[in-house]
């Protein structure tokens, strides 16, 4: 939820600093996209997709009408659709790779993932990430032969990346969207995998990856329903990190301050934009123990959650179809909450545009006060080019102890400033881009350990 930023008095280093006026707190345009996501429209797709069988990795891939293959070719099918609409504005392909030798692919196995790119009209080279995924199994993750629905875990999370699609293609924005529909989930991540190192290959600044891993079920299996909450989990440290970059952190603190977990905070501000919404944040990777195509892309130190459901019910997980002493297991359509869904949907949705609207996050974020009374913090400008919507900068800072950001202030288009009588070890800060429309970029804390990356 959005909470109440408090500004301090404070003044601003350097004789020739004057502060322009601040633009909107917030841009319309994400009221409307925070209600424009279709529960019919998600349950069409989820029961599209349901039509398959199965949509298990190794079930065939050139079946017409039965298998992750006919599943693949109609998520490509339906991107073009969605594509036309907006006279061609989705650039979509697919990403593919072979994997063989591993405990759940033993044999040579081409695993295809869609992917549909909205390219960004000042920067894009930037870019942020919704993903689902394709595939689904039962209880014996060998089984590529059962009837496998998957209607929750994945197919709403493929349903919400198509309809965000069809909401947001209607919009042009500076930065980059893509839509991921990657496979291979259930066998190893290897979707997941084959995109980010492409991406890495390729050079993408990436942002920020919203993976959606089950997004439609609302009663969980613990007696709890709850159409209101969702989840977002998010590692802390980067798993990348140097051994001098984690020297550092361990003076100058961050270990809560990850882009990941700012990326986290900014999805908990964007969830205002959503009807009776709220998020609650997850300091973890995933699950306890267990993982999500998100995770490949925080291997490689890219900004990545998991945006789920908060009470899951583990009947309707991974389980061969059945009924045993009245108890029925099975990831059905039954168990899909298609309005919950839409409201997960709506969530990524303006949180992409969020982002994509934003300039980009500030880059070479420092930070200066030791034994001092006051803070300075600077940091760098993108291009004139990359950010022709740039109004400023504001800057945020908290109580270490506290969860999310707390005070703010709106310091103009400079690259430095200054806190007077606010003392460095008392309190956590971060630097935001802010467009002229309001928008902004996820916070950045200062130094390697909170760096969104460069321009």
């Amino acid at each position: 939820m959005r909470h109440t930023l408090l500004a301090l008095a404070c003044l601003a280093a350097g004789p020739a600093f004057a502060l322009d006026a601040p633009p909107p707190a917030e841009a319309p345009v994400l009221h409307d996209i925070g209600t424009a996501p279709s529960a019919a429209r998600i349950e069409k797709d989820v029961r599209k997709l349901v039509s398959f069988g199965t949509r298990h990795t190794l079930s065939s891939q050139t079946d017409p009408k039965r298998g992750i293959g006919a599943a693949t070719r109609w998520i490509h099918d339906e991107f073009e659709r969605i594509s036309r609409e907006c006279g061609g504005c989705l650039d979509i392909r697919y990403v593919k790779g072979t994997v063989q030798g591993e405990p759940r692919i033993p044999q040579a196995t081409e695993v295809v993932s869609v992917i549909a790119i909205q390219r960004g009209t000042a920067d894009p080279n930037r870019y942020v990430i919704m993903s689902g995924d394709i595939d689904s199994r039962v209880s014996d993750v060998m089984n590529a032969t059962a009837d496998s629905p998957g209607a929750n875990d994945n197919a709403s999370g493929i349903a919400g990346t198509l309809e965000a699609a069809r909401v947001l293609s209607k919009y042009k924005f500076p930065g980059s969207i893509v839509y991921a529909a990657l496979a291979g989930e259930e066998q190893g991540l290897f979707g997941g995998k084959f995109l980010a190192e492409e991406a890495k290959k390729d050079g993408w600044r990436i942002e920020a990856v919203l993976n959606n891993d089950m997004i439609g079920n609302s009663a969980g299996i613990n007696g709890v329903v709850d159409n209101t909450t969702a989840r977002v989990f998010a590692e802390g440290t980067r798993a990348n990190e140097s051994a001098e970059e984690a020297r550092q952190r361990r003076f100058t603190g961050g270990e809560v301050d990850s882009p990941t977990r700012n990326l986290a905070r900014y999805i908990d501000v964007m969830a205002d934009y959503v009807p009776n919404l709220d998020v609650m944040m997850v300091y973890r990777l995933d699950r306890f123990g267990r993982g999500g195509h998100h995770r490949p892309f925080n291997d490689l130190g890219y900004p990545a959650v998991r945006v789920m459901e908060t009470n899951e019910h583990y009947d309707r997980q991974h389980q061969d179809l059945r009924t045993e002493n009245g108890r029925v297991y099975g990831d059905t359509i039954e168990g899909v909450d298609f309005a919950y869904a839409a409201k997960l949907t709506a969530l990524n949705a303006v949180s992409l545009a969020g982002m994509a609207l934003a300039p980009p996050p500030p880059a070479k974020v420092g930070i200066d006060g030791a034994v001092s009374a006051d803070t300075t913090l600077k940091w760098t400008r993108p291009t004139a080019a990359q950010a022709p919507n740039l109004a400023g900068y504001k800057v945020y800072w908290r109580l270490t102890t506290e969860p999310r950001w707390t005070h703010s202030r709106w310091v103009g288009d400079v690259t430095e400033f200054t806190l007077e009588n606010t003392v460095i070890d008392n309190y956590f800060f971060g630097v935001a881009a802010v467009a002229k429309d309001g928008t902004e970029s996820p916070v950045v804390f200062p130094g390697p350990a909170g760096s969104f990356g460069g321009y």
